[in-house]
């Protein structure tokens, strides 16, 4: 571990060096690469210096108190020793997982796909509140939210929404959302006063942008538009004009339909995304067959058994079955206080992942 931390500090001092470079400067593309080089080692380095830091305060501490004659400054440098040592042992910790593989679309934008499961217009009650469950968390760290496809039903619930989180890193916080969500609770329909349980399903998607590793081949061939009138609350415009568009997509069977905008050609940009993304997808799924399979047995059917988290009404209580985690704090965490859940499934992939190279 320490060769390639040393290797690392090598190489964040050339890259400093080329940054300060005026010819840098100059070419944008190899100036954001080194600038993005450099903010993923800069975490790295500054670990690893203060760790190095620790270890140099601990031979000089002991150092003191072979030489040191003065129980004072012996008691001193015994506390600097204790502590120099329990941060050692933290910053070796943080160093192990600052050093775990990096999912290569943790720092992209993501598609979030959410439909109604099990349980009727009383999931798709649900699906929208846990739309807007995501919406007040994206808000909150300042991502911007944009709807790309919804279907709406009468009484306020959506049987399917589809939407875009833009921001630093959203794909490495949200991807741990994907899976079955169930909640129990009784419904505003319900006269008895009996607990349903209905599910949902989130499936979550990193943006597939116009040149990637995993290659995504798009022919306009394969793809047909038809227009037709957009349905729903709208403008002046949205309901007198042919701007509502639906993509198919020969190839696949993927049908999507794009309606949220005024114009034509906005909803058929939308529509372009949308399908781009589902093909990168399907493409890393293909390259990762292994993890293509954890997440499709994640996703599942929108069975009631198939479940990664349930939300507890009577109870007021939110359970991640994957972790074990319970908390008390419903209320909070359906106007998007998810952070706790989400640190919490963060550390137990880290635990996961370490323990792993420790068998290797």
């Amino acid at each position: 571990m320490f060769d390639r931390l040393e290797d690392l500090l090598i190489r964040y001092e050339e890259l400093m060096s080329e940054l300060s470079e005026p010819d840098v400067a100059n070419n944008p593309e190899r100036f954001r690469k080194l600038m993005k080089e450099q903010s993923d080692l800069t975490p790295i380095v500054e670990a690893y210096k203060e760790y190095k830091q620790c270890k140099q305060n601990i031979e000089d501490s002991l150092a003191m108190l072979d030489e040191e004659t003065d129980e004072e400054m012996k008691e001193l440098a015994k506390e600097e020793l204790n502590d120099s040592k329990a941060r050692v042992e933290e910053l070796e910790q943080k160093l192990k997982i600052l050093l775990l593989p990096k999912d290569p679309n943790d720092d992209k934008n993501v598609i979030v796909e959410i439909r109604a499961g099990a349980g009727g217009d009383e999931a798709a009650l649900f699906a929208a509140e846990i739309y807007r469950m995501y919406v007040h968390y994206a808000e909150s760290r300042r991502w911007k939210v944009e709807t790309m496809e919804c279907e709406e039903i009468g009484i306020g619930g959506m049987k399917s929404v589809t939407f875009m989180i833009t921001g630093q890193g959203a794909y490495s916080v949200m991807k741990y959302e994907s899976g079955v969500h169930r909640v129990q609770r009784v419904p505003e329909t319900e006269s008895g006063g009996r607990i349903h349980t209905s599910t949902i399903t989130v499936a979550v998607m990193p943006e597939a942008e116009e040149v990637e590793e995993v290659e995504v081949e798009l022919d306009l061939n394969d793809c047909r538009f038809d227009v037709f009138r957009a349905s729903g609350n709208g403008g002046q415009c949205v309901n007198t004009t042919d701007s509502a568009v639906r993509l198919t997509h020969y190839p696949t069977g993927i049908v999507i339909y794009s309606q949220t905008e005024k114009s034509q050609l906005q909803n058929k940009e939308k529509a372009f995304a949308l399908l781009r993304a589902k093909l990168y997808d399907m493409e890393c799924q293909k390259a990762h067959d292994a993890e293509a399979e954890a997440r499709r047995s994640q996703i599942g059917t929108g069975d009631r058994s198939e479940k990664i988290r349930t939300y507890n009404f009577p109870q007021g209580r939110v359970t991640d079955h994957r972790i074990n985690l319970t908390l008390y704090k419903l209320d909070k965490i359906m106007n998007g206080d998810i952070q706790e859940i989400i640190d919490a499934c963060i550390a137990a992939d880290q635990a996961k992942k370490l323990a792993k190279m420790g068998e290797e």
